[in-house]
């Protein structure tokens, strides 16, 4: 028996979002079910398969490892606001007050195809909102995926910290960490390190460190919960945990981290729920009075099969592939021994 057996028995999916989100409008993976619960498998397309293979170790620890012990059962939620016009950056925010009573929101800048401008009115809508719905003190974080240079980052970020009325820290604004460190030295807004962590070949610690003042872990593209933890301890800096747009099934896998991580900075990255124009589930996970509560969720099999149906053959083979690539590029090496027995034994 072996990894073949197991994607060859995974579901494909594809769930449309409700508005363009990293160059995409559709979320693809599988899914796939074990002895410990479902796992989502659903890295993105421009990731090769070793960076794939963490993502599928995460995926395989849900459906048959074990997570941690919780340290906590509720994680304190942000919204999210993709690079969209400014209005509809206020209609999100209103939103996720009145229904999630969430007071922190990340925003994305430095897009493609948009510039400055845009970026300030979209900032400025988000303070607009907050404080027009009586959160005068709401935290505002921008999300640059690495979209600045250097030069750029130390240009645009003093406007956008005076666009939001102050900000609660820029999350990745340059690509590599040497910028990132040399920008830490003029400016004293904190600076969290996502992509400098998740897409490292290696995990140099003692240069993390030096560029930045915050973690932001996500679970499942690091290899799942407890491999994650393992990173945190080496490194030993503020943690956010966020999720990687991942569907309510998938979602479980970052909060279950976010659950056990001891000290948590603030609001976690967990509120894409409402990017989702459909789910693999009737009702998405969504948080309310500003926290999710930590578990599981899995699928609704008749919106697996909605899910399923708007995928094609070519990407159903394409996905089992892709998941096989991956298990003999990274994952059987990431996994706990206890997980590639259960595998190899599918």
């Amino acid at each position: 028996m072996s990894i073949e057996s197991l994607a060859n028995d995974a579901v494909a999916f594809s769930v449309p979002l409700a508005m363009e989100f990293r160059s995409t409008q559709n979320r693809e993976g599988l899914v796939f079910q074990g002895p410990s619960g479902w796992g989502e498998f659903a890295p993105f397309p421009e990731y090769d398969d070793v960076i794939a293979g963490r993502w599928l170790a995460g995926a395989l620890e849900m459906a048959f490892g074990k997570f941690p012990n919780l340290v906590r059962s509720q994680v304190p939620v942000n919204a999210i606001v993709p690079a969209t016009d400014e209005m509809t950056a206020y209609e999100l925010v209103e939103r996720a007050i009145k229904r999630s009573s969430i007071s922190t929101v990340k925003v994305k800048v430095a897009q493609p195809g948009q510039s400055l401008a845009d970026d300030v009115a979209r900032v400025r809508a988000v303070r607009s909102a907050l404080s027009s719905n009586g959160i005068a003190d709401g935290k505002i974080r921008l999300d640059v995926n690495g979209g600045w240079s250097l030069e750029r980052a130390q240009k645009e970020l003093n406007t956008l910290v005076d666009s939001a009325n102050g900000l609660d820290y820029v999350e990745q604004p340059c690509a590599n960490l040497s910028d990132l460190k040399q920008l830490r030295t003029h400016t004293d807004v904190p600076i969290a390190v996502d992509e400098g962590l998740r897409l490292a070949a290696e995990f140099d610690v003692l240069a993390i460190r030096d560029a930045a003042d915050i973690l932001i872990v996500k679970s499942l593209p690091l290899g799942g919960v407890v491999q994650a933890l393992r990173l945190i301890d080496r490194i030993g800096l503020p943690v956010v945990v966020s999720g990687s747009m991942d569907t309510s099934v998938g979602l479980a896998s970052s909060l279950f981290l976010a659950g056990s991580v001891v000290e948590l900075y603030g609001a976690c990255g967990l509120g894409t729920g409402p990017l989702l124009a459909l789910d693999l589930v009737h009702t998405t996970k969504l948080a309310h009075n500003g926290v999710m509560d930590v578990e599981r969720t899995n699928p609704d099999l008749d919106c697996l099969a909605v899910a399923h149906a708007l995928t094609s053959q070519h990407q159903q083979t394409s996905w089992r592939d892709r998941m096989v690539n991956a298990w003999y590029a990274s994952a059987q090496d990431l996994v706990s021994p206890e997980v590639k027995h259960a595998v190899l034994a599918c």
